[in-house]
C-alpha cells in the first residue's frame, strides 16, 4: 500500500477554491448592500437629530422672547402704578 496516496485531485481543489471564491465574492457583496442601508438609516437619523434640536432651539428662543415680554409687561404695569421701576 502506498503511503503517498493523493485525496484530492488538481481539478477537485480548484473547484472547491472557485466555490469558496464565489461564497467571499457573495458575501461581500452582502455586507456592502447592509453598509449602504446602515449609510442611509444613519443619515435619516442625523436629519431628524438636526431636526429635533432645531425645534429645541426655537422652543428656547420663544421661551426667552416670551419672558422678556413679561418683564416688559410688568415693568410697565409698574410704571403706569406709579412704583419705581428699575430701567436697565
Amino acid at each position: 500500500m502506498s503511503r503517498n496516496r493523493v485525496l484530492y485531485t488538481e481539478d477537485r481543489v480548484r473547484a472547491l477554491f472557485a466555490r469558496m471564491r464565489g461564497a467571499l465574492h457573495q458575501q461581500h457583496f452582502e455586507h456592502l448592500c447592509e453598509m449602504a442601508d446602515l449609510r442611509k438609516e444613519l443619515d435619516q437619523v442625523r436629519a431628524e437629530y438636526e431636526a429635533l434640536r432645531n425645534a429645541v432651539f426655537a422652543r428656547e428662543k420663544a421661551e426667552g422672547d416670551l419672558e422678556l415680554l413679561r418683564r416688559d409687561r410688568e415693568r410697565r404695569t409698574s410704571i403706569a402704578e406709579g412704583r419705581a421701576v428699575w430701567l436697565h
